[in-house]
């Protein structure tokens, strides 16, 4: 369990890049920003065969974390500029 959370750790940033990448190549309402960085999470879990020994199954679980936890991840620095500004 402690080399997913490590992987997903290393995911997470790369998942958020992949996910602003989506938000400003296509028009995406921003109800379904979560849901599109699940789906790059996963997708990037699922090809990162060749970085690690894990399991797929375990690197899709990994990457559907680091997918929920860009998202997350954005809203906290997005959050703590804005207040910051005020």
């Amino acid at each position: 369990m402690e080399q997913v959370l490590i992987f997903a750790s290393v995911l997470a940033p790369i998942v958020t890049g992949l996910t602003e990448v989506a938000k400003h190549s296509f028009k995406i309402s921003k109800r379904f920003i979560s849901l599109v960085s699940l789906i790059i999470g996963l997708l990037i879990g699922l090809a990162a065969f060749p970085l690690t020994d894990l399991d797929w199954t375990l690197r899709v679980w990994a990457g559907g974390m680091a997918g929920l936890a860009a998202t997350g991840l954005y809203e906290v620095g997005k959050y703590r500029i804005r207040n910051r500004r005020r």
